[in-house]
């Protein structure tokens, strides 16, 4: 298992569970099933001395019922910007073989559904996040507005960036469709933050 690495940057997830989200409060998801994207913008990063600076991942989850209870289905989509050597490096952390959190969320996948290479434009201002991938998946969220600030969600156990507290967010737009999955809905769940992982 490899240690020696480390990323920062910023993500963002939606899903289909009514805003905010039950699961990362352990409840059942809104509507029986949840439906999730997850996109990572790598600022700065290293794996084996190899830089993983400015490329992007997302990860499509299916969980058939609640999510820390079954196990998910996923696919993984690179950053066609990578080299063959990056993309070994992004397929060995977010695949969970390198340790760390990525190994925690992995942990919860049951079936892996496909590994892509694809053109990945993820977004991020102000309040706003978005990613498209070209064909296959398209999110959009938008901050919720709290009292006197961003309202926020931390700590809690299904949590894709721990350490960082989660913008609540509302998508307006969500679309998926790849390997058998097809969704498309808005005003649904959003969360964004930094992150940061490293091996250990």
């Amino acid at each position: 298992m490899a240690t020696d690495w480390k990323l920062s940057g910023s993500y963002f997830e939606t899903c289909n569970c009514e805003a905010a989200c039950p699961c990362v409060f352990l409840s059942p998801p809104t509507t029986g099933d949840c439906t999730v994207l997850v996109g990572w913008h790598i600022d700065r990063g290293a794996h084996e001395g190899r830089s993983l600076d400015g490329l992007n991942v997302v990860l499509a989850v299916h969980s058939p019922g609640h999510m820390a209870e079954v196990k998910w289905k996923a696919a993984l989509y690179l950053d066609q910007r990578a080299s063959d050597e990056q993309r070994e490096s992004l397929t060995t952390i977010f695949g969970g073989q390198a340790g760390g959190h990525p190994a925690v969320l992995a942990s919860h996948i049951g079936e892996i559904l496909g590994v892509s290479t694809v053109p990945i434009e993820f977004y991020s201002q102000g309040k706003r996040r978005s990613l498209s991938i070209p064909d296959i998946a398209e999110a959009e969220i938008q901050a919720i507005d709290g009292r006197g600030g961003d309202a926020t969600v931390e700590n809690h156990i299904l949590a894709i960036a721990p350490g960082h507290p989660a913008v609540v967010a509302r998508s307006t737009s969500m679309s998926y469709d790849d390997h058998g999955l097809s969704w498309s809905m808005s005003n649904k769940t959003g969360f964004y933050s930094p992150f940061t992982y490293q091996g250990a």
